[in-house]
């Protein structure tokens, strides 16, 4: 059973979504620095606005200011899910690496092609590809 986070603080990543008769629940947690091993690593804040900078291109630690990039981090981490199939109606739980992956979708609205990155994890039944998308504005 995997554990579900209390606080949105934890996470470097949560969303929930609705795909077709399927759910979907995923999330990444925070992990501990490599260096002192007791602060979590976040993405830098504003200093006048205490905001947490979204585009941040690094992480810092929340004790020891240790710097890690964005990219080498965030290959480190592990998206933990828990879905109803949209095909089958299966419900499970799984862990897949936090990196996504570069699909070709066509747009319901246009007809055309586009390249959309994704988190792909099987069915532990079916064995079918779900995708959870990069929400897009």
């Amino acid at each position: 059973m995997l554990k579900e986070p209390e606080s949105m603080d934890e996470c470097v990543y949560f969303t929930r979504r609705i795909i077709g008769d399927g759910r979907i629940s995923a999330w990444v947690f925070k992990e501990k620095c490599d260096k002192c091993n007791e602060g979590l690593m976040s993405k830098p804040k504003n200093p006048k606005t205490g905001k947490i900078k979204v585009r941040a291109t690094e992480y810092v630690c929340s004790s020891c200011d240790n710097i890690e990039e964005k990219k080498e981090y965030e290959e480190k981490l592990t998206c933990n899910i828990k879905y109803k199939c949209p095909f089958c109606g299966f419900e499970g739980e799984t862990q897949i690496p936090f990196k996504r992956k570069k699909v070709s979708k066509i747009n319901e609205e246009t007809g055309k092609r586009k390249s959309v990155e994704v988190l792909r994890f099987q069915c532990k039944k079916c064995n079918k590809d779900i995708d959870i998308t990069k929400k897009m504005k």
